[in-house]
């Protein structure tokens, strides 16, 4: 998606304030694309820009409501905000360190609308999060020693 410019916001019906500017750019050019208001609070701080935390959750609700921003409530219960692309995917998200990886399979898709149909129902829109603990070994919030797979479920029969 090309980077807007204040024009876009004006199209809008909102103005091009440096508030906005500055947190639509940081949206644009994250490498992280799932951040909280506090993870934009501190990204910006970290940059030298003092945007008070109130001022950045009305932008985020701002840009929610205009299009321009998907809200979502992952398993840490606090919202994560994205750039609302049009483009339809599920999420994977690590229960230990929050990480968010995107991603779209058509045979998912093909057997959700399968099974709403077989129950007479038409799927108008939808969501799947899948939860699970991240195999990765840098994972920042692991417990020291535990590295979790599927194959560690086993342990809990009994």
């Amino acid at each position: 998606m090309p980077n807007r410019t204040p024009n876009d916001l004006k199209t809008m019906g909102l103005k091009a304030t440096l508030p906005r500017l500055k947190i639509l750019n940081l949206f644009e050019t994250s490498e992280e694309r799932h951040l909280t208001a506090e993870d934009v609070y501190k990204i910006l701080l970290a940059e030298g820009m003092d945007i008070g935390l109130a001022t950045i959750y009305r932008v985020l609700t701002q840009f929610e409501q205009a299009g321009i921003l998907a809200r979502h409530h992952f398993e840490s219960g606090k919202a994560v905000f994205e750039l609302n692309e049009g483009g339809h995917h599920d999420h994977l998200v690590c229960l230990q360190c929050g990480h968010v990886e995107e991603f779209y399979d058509s045979e998912i898709e093909k057997r959700q609308d399968a099974i709403a149909r077989d129950r007479g129902f038409s799927i108008h829109e939808h969501s799947l999060q899948l939860y699970a603990y991240c195999n990765r070994p840098n994972c920042p919030n692991r417990k020291s020693g535990v590295h979790r797979s599927f194959s560690d479920d086993s342990s809990t029969e009994g």
